[in-house]
């Protein structure tokens, strides 16, 4: 076949494909061999036959393509789908011909240049110079030829693997230009094709060549596949992809972004989630931040979850390094690891953001985790990315963190590796941060304070910055400034540490911490500790560095603490001298000896001046007196001062005048004396001098020792007989209770002292120097209970203000008063006392310019911890304390001159001692509390020495007196207490800063003590066992105790064994409540081992498959159940009050044992270190709810129980939570009770039978409406925990387990027929309060049962009968509360309309629903709805209806309906219709 010739010009660089021989260019001759199938030389030899080339050419010229072009690439036509059409029509038709194309562009592109040409994008007639597709796309484009082509130039590919120079064949990189590099043109070619003709042929032979590939090559392919092959290999690319990654993990990157950009199904997508997931082992680490970002961004719901647990499992991208290591090679400018952590975070972060669906499975995810163990370093960082990504979660997160640090899951080397791990750390996340561990330390959880207070430490490490580290004080110096005493306490905690650590660090800073000195008035004693401790540690560390700074903290807070110890105020009294003693306890402090001066003068003299400033200013004042002993007393306990300081107190004359044999008390209060301020002194400078007696004799109060056994000079005892005390005057009578008083406190401190001297361990005396003192501490704590019971008796009938002899243990305005003078005043004068009650009333009245000028002084002032605790209600004010006992002291001197007509001088008056004494009660924190080396004083009591019979028995009053004082110890540090008072103020009452561990320490070998005493009081409860009478008489008279005519000091029995009972379990209950127990284990055991049975029966565990081992914790604590198991038996047949004692201890053993298991790494359901089993748990709580029912079945007297339930029915409300938790199955428990049970009630009630008859005894017409309550909440509680159980499982499907899925439906209808049948009781009682209950909680039963309707509408198709029994069971409940409502508001009942709004929104919202289900599910049902005729709760129409047509009466019987033809009538409207 001949061409047309086109004309060349000679000013164009066009060449024809066919020229005459005699005009070939000599170009043409002299090309090379390789070049020799040009063209050019096949036109030469007109008589062979053309060459594959020459044919090739021809045919494309043809079709309009001049393919040789010596300036450039071929040239192409104008419209190349013509052109791509004419060339398949030529080839489709002729495959000889065909064949030939393909072997001559074979032959063509055998030349590199030739090969170049074509696949460099190709000049188009008639666009200039505008580049667009290349030969060899056009042709790929071309059916017939596509495949060969292809396989062509795959074929072709691996010939310029080695090109680039400068890589020599290792092909990690590629520095040509693409137009140089062949082998990178040639994959442009198959990029974005228009059509495939076999794409399985052309993905096989890719991969093939993609295998052998240098690296650089390979992840040029592996891009660029999915515009290459498209979607129809989808499974076979993905498969191949995962074996190359196996292979070689570095092609991470390009692998993602291919499957990225292919379009999968969700099973292949599955599968590449699956191959990414496998790669975080095993990917370098700089890849690491693609991998997430791919995941996190492929997450769907249905996945995410399995996604984050992966990543959460196997990243280990911080914590590689240890934390101060790292932070050490920072200061050097290096670290261990490169700052790809930053990146990786960045990803999770943007990905975080992008999806707000992740940061809720993350959350979930993460509340899923129960086990310590299970928590990783990235859970910090995930809660704080999530707290940055999403605002709407914040408040989550923060409660998720605290949960976390509660459960102790998240440890304080966490927090470190998380921020410490990283090189550079950014800025960004230092608010988030700040919000965090502001949360924390405003948290009243003492745990929760401790992390936020590390977090803060280890902020301020971090960030070394100027900037960073004022925002960390800033946001300290903001919890102080709140107001709050926890708060405050925990702020103060951290700038304590910070500057303990950090001090050279904040000098800098402390300009910007200088501003808490002009608001100390605001701060507890505790707190001002605090305060004073950080500027000394600061002024210390600035003059020892030389800093400028150092002499004007130092001299500033010198100048505070002198003007505060002058001022005649005696609040800032108290302030200078605390300040002053936390400066004489640092610099006078022999370790401190390298401390340079903070003054000219020596640490030593400076010290010993400011004592005697601090002495002189207060010598006058008892309180400020008072403290000032204190705090000198708690400085030489804690530290071991200069001798020059030791000799200064020795000088001191403690005693002052008072130093007799005989304490004369009574000379003392007497009004000519006026001394009753030394006898407000005199216990702290006792206190005082035995501890310097203690410090300069090795521990011996041997110089002292006679003080413990000296009389004490009272008024007579005659006086306080029934007909002296009548003819008292109130002077007298106030002289009296002081005396009394100054008495308690005095014995109380001598019992303190020596105490110490007979603890456990104690060898600075001998034996029987040692007996000597037990037998004198006993006989002083004898005197001590007759009395405090003395003292109660006479403030029952003479209420008195009795002054303060310790200081408060917060921060109050100090009111100095002449005890015996304002006293005397309030008893004399009553009328006095009514007037100003009156002037008070009127100063109420006045207008409010009267009181212009102090509301400006009080908003110019900063409101005190007790002003905002005021406030609160949480202490009541000390006018209203005086108005109070002014009141009562008003009241009994009336009541007193109203009995003169009535003589009751010979009626015998008896004072219990194991009675609690409330009005001393009232005023406790005018005692000086007891030690804890008091308690001591419980392994003492074995000994009888001088006693009239061996009955251990008779001893319980003793120990009844110090188990008290345990328990209010015990309360101070209970966690579970309304008011933490143990953080939110000092520390409490006799433990002089002790930690809890030393604590629990002290009162460890106390223990078997504690069980003794516990058994002696059940064998007197149970067997009825007789005591000497006569016992505490006799033991009363050896100690001194004075008789009083007419009137007994003496201990019953039974009431003492049963308050030693109580109090008992309590105390064992508090001290396993204690957080810190838990991780004294060795402390924990020897409690449980106290109370352990005399013999362990085999049959306890007969239902338990794995039985504890002798010696682990769990045997522990089962033994101590089968103790308390076996006194519950005993205390039912004669205490329902005690056996319900029993029940709560026992609900607090299941607990303890949760929270140890939770604290402890378990594997296999065994605890790793002490064989710990699980199963004890379930089978323990059956237990526990066996005997609560026992207890709830239990025929005890009638007296017993109703004396105690009518007052708040507490006891059996708790004795019911405790049975439904723990019983079986408490739907099954509940729908027993509401049908069978709660009805007996009404019944009863109606027949007059005895309650003794009906099934539960403690079931009756004065506990129902607490029964009532308690089934309704437990109710309530039983569905919410379907509703969660339901949640984990998904969202179900068709094909779910069936038998789950009914299990769970039958349960829902359970809890319906529960509330049914509570809430149609209302037909049959009348109360108002069972009423308001009912609407109440049917209204938050239907919230409750909303949640799960998305369920039953998934299940509707297999399971309609049961969801549609179930919503017509709900229907009839529905009716009662519409009728109740309905009646409450014609009735104004305000108990119930109140209830109303709630509940009706609650109604609505489950009429839309049950429409919506219906309407959205072929059930074969129809619906509508209409307004219900007002009817009363007997089903009767109201008068105010009854006009209505008869024929209504077949609509009002609304409901749903099986047939298809009935109406299904929901009797709900929106508008509901009731006649007023």
């Amino acid at each position: 076949m001949l061409s047309r010739r086109r004309p060349s010009k000679s000013n164009t660089p066009f060449v024809p494909p066919f020229s005459q021989p005699n005009k070939l260019t000599t170009a043409a001759r002299c090309e090379p061999a390789s070049s020799s199938a040009s063209p050019e030389a096949g036109a030469a030899a007109l008589p062979r036959a053309p060459s594959p080339i020459e044919k090739m050419v021809s045919v494309l010229a043809d079709v309009g393509c001049t393919l040789t072009n010596a300036a450039g690439p071929p040239s192409l036509p104008s419209n190349l789908y013509n052109f791509r059409q004419r060339l398949d029509g030529i080839l489709a038709v002729d495959s000889s011909l065909r064949s030939q194309f393909l072997k001559g562009f074979s032959e063509y592109i055998s030349s590199t240049i030739n090969f170049r040409r074509v696949l460099l994008p190709c000049d188009r007639d008639g666009f200039g110079s505008v580049r667009r597709e290349s030969l060899v796309q056009l042709l790929l484009l071309v059916k017939s030829i596509q495949q060969e082509l292809l396989d062509m130039l795959l074929e072709k590919l691996p010939e310029y693997f080695d090109m680039n120079p400068l890589v020599g064949g290792c092909g990690f990189s590629s520095s040509l230009p693409l137009d140089e590099d062949v082998a990178r043109l040639i994959l442009n070619q198959f990029r974005w094709l228009d059509f495939l003709v076999d794409s399985e042929a052309f993905a096989e032979k890719l991969l093939q060549v993609l295998s052998i590939s240098p690296h650089h090559l390979k992840k040029e392919i592996i891009g660029s596949l999915a515009e290459m092959i498209g979607d129809q290999n989808n499974k076979t690319l993905v498969g191949s992809l995962e074996q190359m990654l196996q292979e070689d993990s570095s092609i991470i990157v390009p692998v993602l972004d291919s499957f990225a950009n292919l379009n999968l199904d969700d099973l292949l997508q599955d599968q590449v989630i699956m191959i990414a997931l496998s790669c975080i082992r095993t990917i370098d680490i700089e890849h690491m931040p693609y991998l997430l970002r791919f995941l996190l961004l492929s997450a769907k719901e249905s996945n995410a979850r399995r996604i984050i647990s992966q990543i959460r499992e196997q990243l280990k991208f911080v914590g590689a390094s240890q934390p101060r290591a790292s932070q050490h090679n920072k200061l050097k400018g290096k670290s261990v690891i490169d700052n790809t952590e930053a990146s990786i975070l960045d990803a999770l972060r943007s990905s975080l953001r992008f999806k707000n669906m992740l940061c809720v499975e993350l959350l979930k995810e993460l509340k899923s985790l129960e086990e310590v163990r299970d928590h990783k370093v990235i859970d910090i960082w995930l809660l704080t990315l999530v707290f940055m990504s999403c605002e709407s979660l914040q408040k989550s997160v923060e409660k998720l963190f605290k949960k976390k640090i509660l459960e102790g899951c998240f440890q304080d080397d966490m927090f470190e590796k998380c921020i410490h791990g990283i090189k550079e750390l950014p800025k960004d996340y230092l608010p988030t941060f700040l919000s965090l561990s502001a949360y924390l330390v405003a948290c009243k959880e003492q745990r929760a304070q401790e992390f936020g207070i590390h977090m803060y430490t280890c902020l301020f490490e971090e960030f070394c910055d100027a900037y960073s580290r004022q925002e960390v004080l800033g946001a300290l110096l903001t919890h102080v400034g709140s107001g709050i005493c926890y708060e405050v306490t925990a702020a103060l905690d951290a700038m304590v540490n910070l500057a303990s650590k950090k001090s050279q660090e904040m000098i800098s800073l402390s300009s910007h911490i200088t501003g808490i000195l002009d608001y100390l008035e605001g701060f507890s004693i505790e707190s001002l500790h605090k305060v004073y401790e950080v500027f000394i540690r600061l002024a210390v560390s600035a003059q020892s560095s030389s800093q400028p700074y150092g002499f004007s903290i130092a001299n500033e807070l010198l100048m505070i603490l002198r003007k505060q110890i002058n001022n005649s105020d005696l609040m800032y009294k108290k302030m200078g001298l605390i300040g002053t003693l936390k400066i004489v306890s640092y610099i006078a402090d022999t370790n401190n000896t390298s401390l340079p001066p903070l003054s000219q003068r020596s640490n030593y003299e400076e010290a010993v001046e400011l004592l005697k400033v601090s002495l002189d200013s207060c010598k006058q004042l008892p309180l400020p007196l008072i403290l000032f002993y204190e705090e000198l007393i708690s400085t030489l306990r804690s530290k071991t001062l200069h001798p020059t300081i030791m000799e200064w107190k020795l000088w001191m004359n403690l005693d002052g005048d008072i130093s007799p044999i005989c304490l004369n008390i009574l000379p003392l209060v007497s009004p000519p004396s006026r001394s009753s301020s030394a006898l407000q002194v005199l216990p702290t400078k006792f206190v005082l001098l035995s501890v310097v007696e203690r410090l300069t004799n090795q521990g011996s109060l041997g110089g002292i020792d006679a003080l413990l056994g000296c009389p004490l000079h009272l008024p007579s005892s005659k006086l306080f007989s029934q007909h002296s005390w009548q003819v008292l005057t109130a002077k007298q009578k106030q002289i009296a209770i002081l005396s009394l008083h100054y008495a308690a406190n005095w014995m109380r401190e001598l019992l303190n002292a020596f105490s110490t001297q007979v603890v456990e361990g104690s060898d600075t005396i001998s034996q029987a120097t040692k007996r000597d003192i037990i037998f004198k501490l006993l006989q002083r704590l004898r005197n001590l209970v007759f009395v405090e019971c003395l003292l109660d008796n006479c403030l029952k009938q003479h209420p008195v203000i009795l002054p303060e002899l310790y200081p408060h243990l917060e921060q109050s305005p100090i009111i100095e008063l002449d005890c015996m003078g304002d006293l005397e005043k309030m008893s004399q004068h009553p009328k006095a006392i009514e007037s100003i009650s009156q002037k008070k009333k009127r100063k109420r009245g006045k207008s409010i310019s009267s009181s212009s000028n102090t509301n400006i002084e009080e908003k110019l002032r900063q409101p005190t911890i007790v002003d905002i605790w005021k406030k609160a209600g949480a202490i009541p004010s000390q006018e209203g304390a005086r108005d109070d006992l002014s009141t009562i002291s008003s009241r009994a001197i009336q009541s007193e001159s109203a009995g003169h007509h009535v003589d009751n001088s010979d009626v015998p008056q008896n004072i219990e001692t194991s009675v609690p004494a409330k009005c001393l009660e009232a005023q406790k924190n005018k005692l000086r509390p007891l030690s804890v080396d008091c308690l001591s004083i419980l392994a003492c009591l074995k000994n009888n020495q001088g006693s009239c019979c061996a009955d251990p028995s008779a001893e319980l009053p003793i120990h009844l007196y110090l188990l008290r004082d345990l328990h209010k110890k015990l309360d101070r540090l209970s966690p579970t207490r309304k008011q933490n008072l143990a953080r939110g103020s000092n520390a409490p009452a006799g433990f002089m800063g002790m930690k809890v561990n030393d604590f629990l320490r002290k009162i460890q070998p106390l223990f078997p003590y504690l069980r003794k005493n516990f058994d002696r009081a059940v064998r007197v409860l149970s067997e009825g066992a007789e005591t000497c009478q006569e016992h505490w008489i006799s033991q009363s008279s050896l100690a001194g105790n004075p008789e009083i005519t007419n009137t007994s000091i003496f201990a019953s029995p039974v009431l003492t064994s049963t308050a030693v009972f109580k109090e008992t379990l309590l105390c064992f209950g508090k001290i396993l409540n204690l957080p810190d127990l838990l991780k004294e284990k060795t402390i924990l055991s020897d409690l449980l081992q106290a109370f352990q049975p005399l013999e362990m029966s085999g049959c306890f565990f007969q239902e338990m498959q794995l039985i504890p081992s002798p010696g682990n914790m769990d045997y522990l604590y089962s033994g101590a159940y089968i103790f308390l198991g076996g006194v519950f038996d005993a205390a039912t047949n004669f205490s329902f009050t005690l056996a319900s004692e029993v029940l709560l201890t026992l609900e607090v053993m299941v607990t303890s044992i949760r929270t140890f298991l939770n604290r402890s790494p378990c594997e296999n359901g065994n605890d790793t270190c002490t064989g710990f089993s699980k199963e004890i748990i379930p089978f323990l709580c059956n237990k526990l709810g066996a005997y609560a029912q026992k207890l709830l079945m239990h025929k005890c007297d009638k007296d017993d129980v109703d004396s105690s339930l009518k007052i708040k029915g507490e006891m059996v409300q708790k004795i019911l939570r405790i049975y439904l938790g723990n019983c079986p199955s408490t739907l099954d428990s509940l729908n027993e009770l509401a049908c069978a049970v709660l009805p007996q009630v009404s019944l009863s009630e109606t027949s007059k039978e005895d309650d003794n008859h009906q099934t539960f005894p403690t079931l009756c017409s004065a506990t129902m409406i607490v029964w009532y309550r308690v089934m309704h909440e437990e109710n309530i509680s039983a569905l919410n925990n379907l509703v969660k159980e339901i949640s984990l499982m998904g969202k179900p499907r068709g094909g779910a387990k069936v038998e789950n899925v009914r299990r769970l439906l039958n349960k829902i209808l359970q809890s319906v027929n529960v509330v049914v049948f509570l809430i149609n009781m209302c037909r049959n009682n009348d109360k108002v309060t069972v009423h308001a209950m009912a609407v109440k909680y049917g209204g938050k039963f239907i919230d409750s049962f909303l949640r799960v309707f998305d369920f039953l509408q998934i299940q509707f198709q297999m399971h309609k009968d049961l969801i549609l029994q179930m919503i017509k069971e709900l229907q009839k409940a529905t009716r009662t509360i519409q009728t109740l409502c309905s009646e409450a508001k014609g009735s104004k009942q305000t108990a119930i309309t109140r209830k109303i709004p709630a509940t009706k929104r609650s109604l609505e919202r489950f009429l839309f629903h049950v429409k919506a289900l219906l309407y959205t599910t072929p059930s074969g049902c129809s619906f509508w709805m209409g307004n219900l005729k007002h009817k009363d709760l007997m089903g009767q129409v109201v008068s105010s209806q009854a006009y209505l047509d008869d024929q209504d009466d077949d609509d009002d019987d609304d409901g749903i309906k099986d047939d298809p033809a009935d109406a299904i009538l929901d009797h709900q409207p929106t508008n509901v219709s009731t006649p007023e």
